[in-house]
């Protein structure tokens, strides 16, 4: 079967131009509340930016069958709402000062109220999913809500910890790829998909999710903190160890090893700076390891859809993991 010419991303953006526009009034609408500082935190949140990768996958899940409905704008409202709440409460427990190159919601409201802020949202993206009557829908929700909670939770029981790199998988398949793979699941169903097509979609958005936070890994210990809107190395500094880490340290000499494990022991460079890690890492091509798996996620990923006919959409989906492994942010 021929594999359709690639699309590129100011194609797509043009294709979902006015869909994204009304994705981002309904998320502004839907994160408005009767308490000021849940409205305050809710816009500074989404005035922050981001990719809008994740409600895109759904837009195009949906319009790979020409769905027509309002659903899709909603749901994808829906699934940048509970991203945004993973974000609150993410920032929260790593007590990070910056998020997207500005002061994380925490640092302006506090925890309390962003905690609070984080819950309310999650409610409220069920309260909007809810408008869709759609049971398979809200369970698909609900499993989400439930793999990410879990995986946050498995993180922080293994922070300052060697992991192995299936644990490593687990838990990005739980606080990342999970979301990808609902984001085009609930575009199959929107769009009447088949059984077969629904999961073929959403073993998509899995190895998309996986080449996404695969390729985030190694940006946070490579890109600089401007391009980042964060501290670099931040991964490195709370505990977390991922792949790049797990490779060397399968491959470093015991002196080696002792600088990574003090690093992600201590929670700082304390004694050990930034380049002496990336110096191991370099040493043993584990940056380069960890970005040939994301691209054979990436590879996986279209081999998941190739079975679809050939259409603009197809394409779209097509570039999606070009641009996941390429990007510098």
């Amino acid at each position: 079967m021929s594999t359709p010419a690639a699309i590129d991303g100011k194609e797509i953006f043009e294709m979902l131009r006015e869909d994204l526009s009304a994705i981002e009034r309904e998320f502004g609408r839907d994160t408005v509340s009767g308490v000021e500082a849940i409205t305050e935190i809710g816009e500074y949140l989404r005035n922050g930016g981001g990719k809008r990768i994740r409600p895109a996958l759904l837009l195009l899940a949906a319009k790979l069958f020409d769905y027509q409905g309002r659903g899709a704008v909603r749901l994808g409202a829906v699934v940048e709402i509970i991203h945004t709440a993973t974000l609150v409460h993410d920032d929260i427990i790593d007590e990070a000062q910056t998020r997207r190159g500005r002061p994380a919601a925490n640092t302006q409201w506090g925890n309390s109220k962003c905690v609070l802020a984080g819950d309310w949202l999650y409610m409220q993206a069920f309260k909007v999913a809810v408008q869709e009557r759609n049971f398979r829908i809200l369970d698909t929700l609900i499993d989400l809500t439930q793999q990410m909670v879990e995986g946050e939770l498995l993180q922080m029981e293994q922070l300052g910890k060697l992991i192995s790199l299936d644990d490593h998988f687990d838990l990005i398949f739980r606080k990342t790829a999970c979301l990808f793979s609902v984001c085009m699941r609930m575009g199959a169903i929107l769009g009447g998909a088949t059984v077969e097509q629904e999961e073929n979609l959403a073993q998509y958005g899995r190895d998309l999710g996986m080449a996404f936070q695969i390729v985030d890994d190694v940006l946070d210990l490579t890109a600089s903190e401007n391009i980042l809107g964060k501290p670099v190395a931040s991964d490195l500094r709370e505990g977390k160890v991922t792949m790049a880490l797990i490779h060397a340290l399968e491959r470093c000499t015991p002196a080696e090893r002792n600088l990574i494990e003090t690093v992600i022991r201590v929670r700082a460079f304390d004694g050990v700076t930034h380049q002496e890690i990336l110096n191991v890492l370099n040493r043993y091509g584990s940056l380069d390891a960890a970005h040939t798996c994301a691209m054979q996620y990436a590879d996986l990923a279209r081999n998941a859809i190739c079975s679809f006919p050939d259409s603009e959409i197809k394409r779209a989906l097509l570039w999606a993991p070009d641009f996941v492994v390429a990007r510098e942010k």
